[in-house]
């Protein structure tokens, strides 16, 4: 079967790291199309707009989309977050964090194996703000019909896991937006009986992940908290720059690495492009090709079971080099 992928390098290190991604996925036997887009804050600065009208028709027309980070800026007036605009645009409801220890890399916690899903579309990255004088405001949205769904993801994700949903509000002081939040995960878990639910509210979840991750296994969160959380988790495994993520919606999904942009390191062809080609391996599963995805995994895993690490990990290989030792171990099992 033929896939057409959109591919949206972004800002910084995405320049780099994405294009490791592509070189894995092309070791592969998949026919695949790649139709190159453009979005972010270097497209803002030619162009004034962050997710040009081209790049919303490419979304529209391929399959799935690999992306890079995308530079978020503050202080500049009129500024929208090209991934928040196209998560909002292709109705990207759901973003799939998955947080677990890899050989060889040491976290803060051992046994990590847990998978966030953070709603993704409104919550207080509603973009609604406004400002009266010296007052600013940001209009809080939480909906039935996305709370629904995205507690529905993570439910089925957790039928195929350990059967546990933890889901993480603040209810008890938020109690409308919340409240519709926890009322309708409740709902939810209603069809999956065999699942266990527990609420967690978020102060007490941000000392709870760090103290005994092993707990989790999926957290289920309003927008901003996955956000915060999935980052938080970063520690227990070693690294944010080995932790990918998909953003899912009922007909469309993009995949990209949880880590930002970091200007500091671009160009220098340092960057960990562990996340990006995880999410290209979730791109696979997403795509229903399951033991291709794997292959990739086996191999990364191979590669850090040898000491076979980038800069952030404490070693010394460069981004194109650590990639080489992936494909070459792929080449060995394929």
């Amino acid at each position: 079967m033929k896939y057409k992928i959109a591919v949206i390098e972004g800002d910084g290190i995405g320049k780099e790291v994405i294009p490791q991604a592509i070189r894995v996925l092309k070791e592969l036997d998949i026919d695949l199309s790649l139709v190159y887009a453009e979005a972010g804050y270097e497209v803002f600065k030619r162009r004034g707009v962050t997710v040009p009208e081209e790049t919303i028709d490419i979304l529209k027309h391929t399959d799935a989309c690999l992306s890079g980070p995308m530079m978020t800026p503050p202080g500049i007036k009129g500024y929208r977050s090209a991934s928040v605009t196209i998560r909002k645009i292709m109705d990207l409801y759901a973003n799939i964090r998955p947080i677990k220890n890899y050989p060889g890399i040491r976290g803060l916690k051992d046994n990590v194996d847990l998978v966030i899903v953070r709603e993704n579309t409104e919550g207080l990255y509603s973009g609604i703000e406004w400002r009266i004088g010296n007052q600013a405001y940001t209009l809080r949205v939480i909906t039935h019909e996305k709370s629904y769904k995205v507690s529905e993801y993570a439910f089925k994700i957790a039928l195929e896991r350990r059967k546990k949903v933890t889901f993480v509000t603040k209810a008890n002081i938020m109690r409308e937006t919340c409240g519709l939040f926890r009322e309708t995960v409740f709902e939810v878990s209603k069809k999956y009986k065999d699942v266990l639910v527990e609420e967690v509210f978020i102060d007490a979840m941000s000392m709870k992940l760090i103290q005994q991750p092993s707990e989790y296994d999926v957290v289920l969160c309003p927008n901003l908290f996955g956000d915060i959380l999935s980052d938080e988790a970063s520690v227990l495994v070693g690294s944010i720059g080995i932790l990918p993520s998909a953003n899912i919606g009922d007909t469309y999904a993009m995949f990209q690495p949880v880590h930002g942009t970091a200007p500091d390191i671009a160009g220098k062809n340092i960057a960990n492009p562990t996340a990006a080609i995880l999410s290209a391996k979730m791109l696979l599963e997403y795509l229903g090709e399951k033991d291709k995805a794997a292959l990739i995994e086996k191999a990364l895993i191979t590669v850090f079971k040898h000491k076979i690490f980038t800069r952030d990990l404490q070693g010394n290989y460069h981004t194109d080099k650590f990639t080489d030792k992936i494909i070459e171990n792929l080449r060995k099992i394929l």
